[in-house]
């Protein structure tokens, strides 16, 4: 399944037989690094299960997420010399691992499959647009809304409205507060609330339960 959404699955035989001579299967373990910002950038990878945090630290030392990856996602940056932000696993996460020069050179002896990359590169880029979009105009209610209905979807519970769905959060309130814009009491309110209304359930810990998937979904898109 992770297969057919990600690079590989729109590769033909000739290209996949590339990629299959340098990739190397890798695990990470929760909390574990795969590339610290500023390190120099030796591999590529496709993510096959779990879920990556991008960060960068601030000035003063803090951390900031600034993205998410999901299974089929690609991570890092080919003909980048120097990592741009560090990436760790927040679940344990099973990747296949490219070395980025052998790498780089599949994608010059392969055009097709370099211009995939691109696509798919663009179309990262616009789901940070509009992450941005959302948090410069969603209300605190609304991000976090948007925020659970998101996760589920890269999860893969699905987005029919009347499917409920129950996974649990790979990300602690703190970290969610951190890619939201909020704080910890604000998202903790928030959750609290959309459990009150009958929209979600907290059954223990990270678990969470989209019981009402249709009217969490109009509270994610009150600011639209």
């Amino acid at each position: 399944m992770v297969r057919d959404k990600s690079l590989c699955g729109s590769l033909n035989d000739e290209e996949l037989i590339t990629l299959n001579r340098i990739g190397r299967p890798r695990r990470l373990d929760r909390g574990e690094t795969l590339v610290w910002a500023g390190d120099e950038a030796l591999h590529c990878a496709n993510l096959l299960s779990g879920v990556l945090k991008l960060s960068a630290s601030t000035a003063d030392g803090r951390e900031q997420i600034v993205g998410l990856l999901y299974p089929s996602d690609f991570v890092g940056r080919p003909f980048a010399e120097e990592a741009e932000h560090s990436v760790t696993a927040l679940t344990e996460v099973e990747l296949c691992v490219f070395p980025r020069k052998p790498f780089e050179a599949a994608l010059e002896n392969h055009v097709r499959m370099e211009r995939l990359l691109l696509r798919r590169t663009l179309a990262a880029l616009d789901e940070a647009r509009a992450r941005m979009l959302m948090l410069g105009r969603k209300s605190a209610e609304e991000k976090v809304a948007s925020f659970l209905l998101d996760m589920a979807v890269h999860l893969g519970c699905g987005k029919a409205a009347e499917t409920e769905a129950s996974f649990d959060l790979p990300l602690t309130r703190s970290q969610i507060a951190d890619v939201l814009g909020l704080t910890i009491e604000t998202v903790s309110r928030q959750m609290t609330k959309l459990k009150r209304d009958g929209l979600i359930g907290l059954p223990s810990g990270r678990q969470v339960t989209i019981r009402n998937r249709r009217a969490l979904r109009e509270r994610a898109e009150a600011a639209a």
